[in-house]
């Protein structure tokens, strides 16, 4: 029987030790069903070896530990999917540089290596926002991320920072994620912030609902894609409206995203599949 690893957080970590095994239950039932055997494996830890492969879709966590995860990469002793080298690529979200420098519409991003009263101007002044929305460029589900209006004090953040506008596409039209294995569109989800929080991520009350994509946004998940390293076997490409209407991508997710089997029945299949084919 095949076996696989699916990397699962620190158990330490006390953000996800209540939730993480039934998220860890959804991957290892689907891959029972097709003959798979997916044991759960701590990211911190050794990785086990008498696997086919590891799979960081639930180590949760890793941007924590940068440091650690990075040499965890770089020392595997299996096989990883999505690759170690597309891992590491997708760790830091300056990737997002990469991909707006090759033509992908992208929301407005500044990088600094730390936000300062100073950093905050300049990019009010170049976004011509009302307020800023401030993260860690290493960073998941919304850890440290802060809205900021004019006149307030810098937020008090851990190592380099992206700024971009406040997006009020977020309470309105939401968050469209493209799923995409082995290459090919799986099923798409829209994820709208409800309740005054500007998250759209469930966790904070987002609104998560299936949603059929157009032409615009298959146009634009298929210039994410092209512009991408090589290889990919699962991803998922956020796109959002920023101010001026224009859909842009806001992130691509490659290492641990939500796939959102539940608004697809079979998507859990397609995943699977695509996983086995890369094999």
């Amino acid at each position: 029987m095949t076996r696989l690893a699916i990397l699962t957080p620190d158990p330490a970590d006390e953000t996800y030790v209540h939730r993480w095994r039934a998220a860890y239950e959804v991957y290892r039932a689907a891959f029972a069903e097709a003959g798979v055997e997916a044991i759960a494996a701590p990211w911190i830890d050794p990785w086990p070896t008498d696997v086919a492969a590891a799979l960081p879709v639930r180590a949760w966590g890793y941007h924590k530990q940068v440091d650690r995860w990075r040499a965890a990469l770089a020392a595997s002793p299996v096989r990883l999917i999505n690759a170690a080298g597309v891992l590491a690529w997708n760790t830091d979200k300056t990737y997002l540089a990469e991909l707006a420098a090759a033509g992908v519409p992208s929301v407005p991003t500044r990088f600094a290596d730390q936000v300062n009263a100073a950093v905050l101007a300049d990019a009010f002044a170049a976004f011509g926002a009302e307020r800023l929305v401030v993260k860690p460029t290493i960073s998941a589900g919304a850890w440290h991320t802060q809205v900021i209006a004019p006149g307030d004090p810098p937020p008090a953040l851990p190592g380099p920072v992206m700024i971009q506008p406040f997006l009020h596409a977020v309470q309105g039209e939401g968050e469209l994620s493209l799923f995409y294995f082995g290459g090919g569109f799986s099923h798409a989800a829209r994820k709208v912030a409800t309740g005054g929080d500007f998250r759209v991520q469930p966790q904070f009350g987002g609104q998560l609902t299936a949603f059929d994509p157009d032409a615009e946004a298959l146009g634009v998940a298929k210039q994410v894609l092209a512009a991408a390293p090589r290889g990919l076997v699962y991803a998922r490409i956020d796109l959002i409206r920023d101010n001026d209407g224009r859909l842009c991508l806001i992130e691509l997710e490659a290492i641990e995203p939500d796939l959102f089997f539940e608004v697809d029945a079979a998507a859990a299949g397609r995943f699977v599949a695509a996983v086995l084919a890369a094999l």
